[in-house]
């Protein structure tokens, strides 16, 4: 039986470097992996990553990378996220990556968006310049 499968990449210096896909979609699940706020067109050898130090920004850039590669597989947005997992490197951080958070697909951005979430410190990242780092599941609706 065939696979339906589909795959989504992006320009992520870290996905050529690690070989692995920014989204994937299997029937109507669509699985988004751990997305940080790199620059995309930053080389891998070189990596860099947007906002160094504000751990808000980098969540909302986080956040809205993840918003793309659920579009571009075939989901509304974040209206289609119903899972996020958020690692933050510091505990100081915590506040700042839920306002990211709140800010991005929180409650109050109108009744469809709204997700169950997780946030929990990590030891730190590939990078460490990266406080943050998101994934994010999402159902496209068929």
């Amino acid at each position: 039986m065939p696979s339906s499968k589909e795959l989504h990449a992006t320009t992520s210096p870290f996905e050529d470097k690690i070989g692995y896909y920014r989204a994937v979609r299997h029937g109507s699940s669509i699985f988004v992996s751990g997305t940080t706020a790199v620059d995309p067109n930053s080389p891998p050898s070189a990596p860099q990553i947007f906002y160094p130090g504000n751990a808000r920004q980098q969540t909302r850039v986080a956040l809205n990378e993840c918003i793309k590669a659920v579009q571009a597989l075939g989901g509304q947005g974040a209206e289609s996220i119903v899972r996020v997992r958020m690692f933050v490197a510091r505990n100081e951080d915590c506040g700042p990556v839920g306002e990211g958070f709140r800010e991005v697909l929180g409650k109050d951005n109108g009744e469809q968006v709204g997700t169950a979430a997780t946030m929990v410190v990590v030891g730190g990242f590939v990078d460490e310049g990266m406080l943050v780092e998101v994934e994010v599941d999402a159902i496209a609706e068929e």
